[in-house]
Protein backbone atom coordinates (compact mmCIF):
# COMPACT_ATOMS: atom_id res chain seq x y z
CA UNK A 1 0.00 0.00 0.00
CA UNK A 2 1.24 3.07 -0.53
CA UNK A 3 2.45 5.77 2.20
CA UNK A 4 0.68 8.95 2.40
CA UNK A 5 0.23 12.00 4.78
CA UNK A 6 -2.18 14.24 6.11
CA UNK A 7 -1.97 17.49 3.28
CA UNK A 8 -1.78 20.33 6.40
CA UNK A 9 -1.70 20.34 10.72
CA UNK A 10 -5.09 21.49 11.12
CA UNK A 11 -7.75 19.24 12.79
CA UNK A 12 -9.81 19.34 9.92
CA UNK A 13 -7.28 17.48 7.91
CA UNK A 14 -6.82 15.35 10.67
CA UNK A 15 -10.68 14.34 10.64
CA UNK A 16 -10.64 13.90 6.81
CA UNK A 17 -7.50 11.32 7.54
CA UNK A 18 -10.25 9.46 10.00
CA UNK A 19 -12.96 9.29 7.89
CA UNK A 20 -10.68 6.91 6.10
CA UNK A 21 -9.31 5.07 8.44
CA UNK A 22 -11.52 5.19 11.52
CA UNK A 23 -14.91 6.67 10.55
CA UNK A 24 -16.47 6.17 13.70
CA UNK A 25 -13.92 9.14 15.06
CA UNK A 26 -14.45 11.45 12.60
CA UNK A 27 -16.73 13.31 13.94
CA UNK A 28 -15.30 12.87 17.96
CA UNK A 29 -14.24 15.56 20.48
CA UNK A 30 -9.98 15.97 19.13
CA UNK A 31 -7.47 17.71 21.89
CA UNK A 32 -4.27 17.83 19.37
CA UNK A 33 -1.02 17.98 20.61
CA UNK A 34 2.50 19.39 18.74
CA UNK A 35 0.34 20.44 15.75
CA UNK A 36 2.28 23.08 14.81
CA UNK A 37 3.59 24.03 11.55
CA UNK A 38 7.40 24.26 11.12
CA UNK A 39 10.08 24.50 8.72
CA UNK A 40 11.65 21.28 9.11
CA UNK A 41 9.63 18.50 7.40
CA UNK A 42 11.25 16.45 10.18
CA UNK A 43 9.31 17.08 12.67
CA UNK A 44 5.98 17.42 10.64
CA UNK A 45 3.84 15.27 13.25
CA UNK A 46 1.64 15.33 16.14
CA UNK A 47 -0.81 13.48 18.73
CA UNK A 48 -4.49 13.86 19.55
CA UNK A 49 -6.82 12.20 22.33
CA UNK A 50 -9.38 11.81 20.05
CA UNK A 51 -13.16 10.63 21.70
CA UNK A 52 -11.36 10.49 25.30
CA UNK A 53 -10.20 6.96 24.66
CA UNK A 54 -8.07 6.77 22.07
CA UNK A 55 -4.63 8.23 21.32
CA UNK A 56 -3.75 9.21 17.36
CA UNK A 57 -0.22 10.03 15.88
CA UNK A 58 -0.51 11.39 12.41
CA UNK A 59 2.00 13.59 10.07
CA UNK A 60 1.77 15.75 7.38
CA UNK A 61 5.29 14.85 5.81
CA UNK A 62 7.35 12.13 4.60
CA UNK A 63 9.35 11.24 7.74
CA UNK A 64 7.71 11.09 10.25
CA UNK A 65 5.12 9.49 8.35
CA UNK A 66 7.96 6.73 8.17
CA UNK A 67 8.37 6.44 11.30
CA UNK A 68 5.10 6.71 12.32
CA UNK A 69 4.31 3.45 10.18
CA UNK A 70 7.96 1.97 11.54
CA UNK A 71 6.01 2.34 15.66
CA UNK A 72 2.89 0.27 14.53
CA UNK A 73 4.77 -2.45 12.93
CA UNK A 74 7.50 -2.30 16.14
CA UNK A 75 4.70 -2.62 18.55
CA UNK A 76 2.81 -5.36 16.93
CA UNK A 77 6.79 -7.29 16.80
CA UNK A 78 7.46 -6.72 20.50
CA UNK A 79 3.72 -7.95 21.55
CA UNK A 80 4.63 -11.19 20.12
CA UNK A 81 8.30 -11.43 21.39
CA UNK A 82 8.05 -9.72 24.52
CA UNK A 83 4.25 -9.89 25.82
CA UNK A 84 5.23 -8.32 29.12
CA UNK A 85 6.66 -5.21 28.30
CA UNK A 86 3.80 -2.28 28.87
CA UNK A 87 3.31 -1.89 25.06
CA UNK A 88 0.58 0.48 23.71
CA UNK A 89 -2.82 -1.85 22.71
CA UNK A 90 -3.44 -0.62 18.99
CA UNK A 91 -6.42 -0.28 17.24
CA UNK A 92 -5.88 0.54 14.01
CA UNK A 93 -2.74 1.41 12.04
CA UNK A 94 -2.68 2.84 8.30
CA UNK A 95 -0.07 3.58 5.68
CA UNK A 96 -2.72 5.94 3.77
CA UNK A 97 -2.97 8.12 5.15
CA UNK A 98 0.11 7.46 8.02
CA UNK A 99 -2.18 7.10 11.15
CA UNK A 100 -1.30 4.79 14.39
CA UNK A 101 -4.89 4.80 16.55
CA UNK A 102 -3.99 3.15 20.25
CA UNK A 103 -5.68 2.97 23.56
CA UNK A 104 -5.56 5.76 26.08
CA UNK A 105 -4.80 4.30 29.03
CA UNK A 106 -5.27 6.52 32.46
CA UNK A 107 -1.38 7.06 33.49
CA UNK A 108 0.37 10.06 33.44
CA UNK A 109 4.23 10.75 32.49
CA UNK A 110 6.89 10.19 34.98
CA UNK A 111 7.54 13.78 35.16
CA UNK A 112 4.49 14.46 36.61
CA UNK A 113 4.62 11.10 39.27
CA UNK A 114 8.17 11.60 40.60
CA UNK A 115 7.75 13.91 42.83
CA UNK A 116 5.14 11.21 45.13
CA UNK A 117 7.45 8.62 44.79
CA UNK A 118 9.12 8.63 48.63
CA UNK A 119 11.90 6.87 49.57
CA UNK A 120 9.70 3.65 50.58
CA UNK A 121 8.59 3.42 47.07
CA UNK A 122 11.93 4.15 45.64
CA UNK A 123 12.90 0.59 45.23
CA UNK A 124 9.33 -0.59 43.73
CA UNK A 125 9.41 2.37 40.98
CA UNK A 126 12.91 1.26 39.98
CA UNK A 127 12.57 -2.53 39.51
CA UNK A 128 9.54 -1.43 37.02
CA UNK A 129 12.05 0.94 35.41
CA UNK A 130 14.75 -1.47 35.15
CA UNK A 131 11.95 -4.59 34.07
CA UNK A 132 11.10 -2.90 31.33
CA UNK A 133 14.59 -1.60 30.01
CA UNK A 134 16.36 -5.30 31.00
CA UNK A 135 13.36 -6.94 28.77
CA UNK A 136 13.78 -4.81 26.21
CA UNK A 137 16.92 -5.52 26.06
CA UNK A 138 17.75 -9.47 26.12
CA UNK A 139 19.23 -10.26 23.03
CA UNK A 140 16.63 -12.00 21.44
CA UNK A 141 14.39 -9.28 20.94
CA UNK A 142 16.66 -7.53 18.31
CA UNK A 143 17.12 -10.89 16.70
CA UNK A 144 13.43 -11.39 16.56
CA UNK A 145 12.19 -7.69 15.21
CA UNK A 146 14.88 -7.72 12.31
CA UNK A 147 16.64 -4.88 10.86
CA UNK A 148 16.11 -1.61 11.92
CA UNK A 149 18.29 1.95 11.86
CA UNK A 150 19.72 3.35 14.93
CA UNK A 151 18.34 5.93 16.78
CA UNK A 152 20.21 9.23 16.17
CA UNK A 153 22.97 10.23 18.56
CA UNK A 154 23.20 13.15 20.99
CA UNK A 155 25.32 16.17 19.87
CA UNK A 156 28.82 15.31 19.13
CA UNK A 157 31.20 16.52 21.91
CA UNK A 158 32.78 18.30 18.84
CA UNK A 159 29.89 20.58 18.64
CA UNK A 160 29.63 21.05 21.94
CA UNK A 161 33.42 22.21 22.47
CA UNK A 162 32.43 24.62 19.52
CA UNK A 163 28.70 26.22 19.72
CA UNK A 164 27.83 25.69 23.58
CA UNK A 165 30.21 27.92 25.26
CA UNK A 166 28.74 30.90 24.06
CA UNK A 167 25.78 30.19 26.30
CA UNK A 168 27.56 29.41 29.80
CA UNK A 169 29.31 31.52 31.43
CA UNK A 170 33.23 31.64 31.44
CA UNK A 171 33.70 30.20 34.47
CA UNK A 172 32.34 26.72 32.83
CA UNK A 173 33.95 26.38 29.43
CA UNK A 174 36.78 24.67 30.75
CA UNK A 175 34.23 22.27 33.09
CA UNK A 176 32.14 21.54 29.95
CA UNK A 177 35.85 21.11 27.91
CA UNK A 178 36.99 18.35 30.10
CA UNK A 179 34.09 16.84 30.39
CA UNK A 180 33.70 16.33 26.78
CA UNK A 181 37.23 15.01 26.90
CA UNK A 182 36.12 12.37 29.08
CA UNK A 183 33.13 11.34 27.68
CA UNK A 184 35.28 10.71 24.23
CA UNK A 185 37.21 8.68 26.33
CA UNK A 186 34.63 6.48 28.18
CA UNK A 187 33.23 5.90 24.84
CA UNK A 188 36.11 5.85 22.21
CA UNK A 189 35.20 2.09 22.18
CA UNK A 190 31.44 0.47 21.05
CA UNK A 191 29.24 -0.94 23.47
CA UNK A 192 27.44 -4.40 23.30
CA UNK A 193 24.28 -4.03 20.86
CA UNK A 194 20.07 -4.53 21.88
CA UNK A 195 17.22 -3.29 20.95
CA UNK A 196 16.55 0.49 22.81
CA UNK A 197 13.72 2.57 23.20
CA UNK A 198 15.76 4.99 21.81
CA UNK A 199 14.50 8.05 23.64
CA UNK A 200 13.35 6.83 27.17
CA UNK A 201 12.91 9.80 29.07
CA UNK A 202 10.03 10.97 31.83
CA UNK A 203 7.64 11.88 28.92
CA UNK A 204 7.33 8.31 27.42
CA UNK A 205 7.10 5.77 30.05
CA UNK A 206 3.28 6.64 31.92
CA UNK A 207 2.43 5.46 35.56
CA UNK A 208 -0.18 5.14 37.57
CA UNK A 209 -0.78 8.14 40.01
CA UNK A 210 -2.11 6.05 43.03
CA UNK A 211 -0.15 3.12 43.14
CA UNK A 212 2.92 4.64 42.08
CA UNK A 213 3.71 2.35 39.26
CA UNK A 214 4.51 2.25 35.48
CA UNK A 215 2.39 1.63 33.56
CA UNK A 216 2.68 1.84 29.66
CA UNK A 217 5.90 3.39 27.42
CA UNK A 218 5.07 5.30 24.65
CA UNK A 219 6.75 6.50 21.49
CA UNK A 220 8.38 3.83 19.62
CA UNK A 221 9.31 5.86 16.20
CA UNK A 222 12.80 5.73 17.01
CA UNK A 223 13.70 2.31 18.58
CA UNK A 224 16.26 0.62 16.67
CA UNK A 225 20.46 -1.37 17.88
CA UNK A 226 21.95 0.62 20.14
CA UNK A 227 24.12 -0.41 23.68
CA UNK A 228 22.03 -0.66 26.77
CA UNK A 229 23.49 2.69 28.60
CA UNK A 230 22.29 4.67 25.65
CA UNK A 231 18.34 3.94 27.02
CA UNK A 232 19.18 4.56 30.63
CA UNK A 233 21.10 8.27 29.89
CA UNK A 234 18.18 10.59 30.79
CA UNK A 235 17.77 8.54 34.01
CA UNK A 236 20.04 10.36 36.44
CA UNK A 237 18.05 13.86 35.36
CA UNK A 238 14.89 12.65 35.53
CA UNK A 239 14.92 10.46 38.40
CA UNK A 240 17.64 11.89 40.44
CA UNK A 241 20.72 10.51 41.37
CA UNK A 242 19.18 7.71 43.97
CA UNK A 243 16.51 6.00 41.95
CA UNK A 244 18.68 5.82 39.03
CA UNK A 245 21.08 3.77 40.78
CA UNK A 246 18.40 1.89 42.45
CA UNK A 247 17.20 0.83 38.65
CA UNK A 248 20.86 0.27 37.88
CA UNK A 249 21.07 -2.44 40.60
CA UNK A 250 17.67 -4.16 39.72
CA UNK A 251 19.15 -3.93 35.81
CA UNK A 252 21.81 -5.89 36.71
CA UNK A 253 19.73 -8.35 38.31
CA UNK A 254 17.47 -8.96 36.03
CA UNK A 255 19.40 -9.10 33.23
CA UNK A 256 22.34 -10.85 34.48
CA UNK A 257 24.45 -8.41 32.94
CA UNK A 258 26.88 -5.05 33.67
CA UNK A 259 25.93 -1.78 32.88
CA UNK A 260 28.75 0.78 32.94
CA UNK A 261 27.59 3.61 34.75
CA UNK A 262 30.40 5.69 33.12
CA UNK A 263 28.93 5.03 29.73
CA UNK A 264 25.09 5.93 30.80
CA UNK A 265 26.64 9.34 32.32
CA UNK A 266 28.89 10.12 29.10
CA UNK A 267 25.90 9.61 27.00
CA UNK A 268 23.78 11.52 29.54
CA UNK A 269 26.22 14.52 29.44
CA UNK A 270 25.86 14.75 25.54
CA UNK A 271 22.37 14.50 25.61
CA UNK A 272 21.96 17.43 27.99
CA UNK A 273 24.31 20.05 26.39
CA UNK A 274 22.97 18.87 22.97
CA UNK A 275 19.39 19.65 24.19
CA UNK A 276 20.82 22.90 26.04
CA UNK A 277 22.46 24.20 23.14
CA UNK A 278 19.76 23.44 20.06
CA UNK A 279 17.20 25.01 22.71
CA UNK A 280 19.41 28.03 23.39
CA UNK A 281 20.50 28.53 19.77
CA UNK A 282 16.40 28.43 18.50
CA UNK A 283 15.52 30.53 20.86
CA UNK A 284 13.49 27.57 22.74
CA UNK A 285 12.78 27.41 26.40
CA UNK A 286 14.58 24.94 28.08
CA UNK A 287 11.67 22.46 29.42
CA UNK A 288 12.28 23.49 33.02
CA UNK A 289 12.21 27.03 31.84
CA UNK A 290 15.80 27.25 33.12
CA UNK A 291 19.08 28.60 31.73
CA UNK A 292 22.13 26.46 30.26
CA UNK A 293 24.35 27.21 32.88
CA UNK A 294 21.86 25.86 35.62
CA UNK A 295 22.06 22.65 33.64
CA UNK A 296 25.71 22.32 33.72
CA UNK A 297 25.33 23.04 37.85
CA UNK A 298 23.00 20.11 37.89
CA UNK A 299 25.94 18.05 36.25
CA UNK A 300 28.35 19.20 37.92
CA UNK A 301 25.65 18.21 40.87
CA UNK A 302 25.37 14.75 39.24
CA UNK A 303 28.82 13.71 38.40
CA UNK A 304 29.70 14.77 42.04
CA UNK A 305 26.71 12.75 43.94
CA UNK A 306 28.30 9.63 41.75
CA UNK A 307 32.41 10.34 42.41
CA UNK A 308 32.73 11.04 39.03
CA UNK A 309 34.11 14.50 40.34
CA UNK A 310 34.63 15.74 43.62
CA UNK A 311 32.17 18.28 45.20
CA UNK A 312 32.74 21.78 43.51
CA UNK A 313 35.61 20.55 41.54
CA UNK A 314 35.89 21.35 37.62
CA UNK A 315 39.23 19.04 37.43
CA UNK A 316 41.32 19.47 33.72
CA UNK A 317 41.50 15.30 33.79
CA UNK A 318 38.31 13.93 34.86
CA UNK A 319 38.74 10.59 36.62
CA UNK A 320 37.30 7.19 35.73
CA UNK A 321 33.95 7.56 37.64
CA UNK A 322 31.32 5.55 39.66
CA UNK A 323 32.60 1.48 39.95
Amino acid sequence: MALSWLDEPTVEALRVGLRKVAPELAASTIVTRGLEAGDDPQWSGASAVVDGRVVVKFAWAEPPARRICREARLVEALRAVTPGLPLPVVVVASRDPAMLVTRRVAAIPFFDVRRLIAPADREIAARDIATVLAGLHDPRVLAAVGPLPSPAPPASTEILRSRLGAFLRPDQWEQMAAWCDWADRVLASPGRTVLVHGDFHGDNHLWDAASRRLSLVVDWETAGPGEPEFDLRCLPGDCGIELFLATVVHYERLSGTTLNVDRIMAWHLRTVLGDALWRAEAGVSLPDHRTPPEWVDDLNGRFAALGTFGWGERPAHPTPGFQ
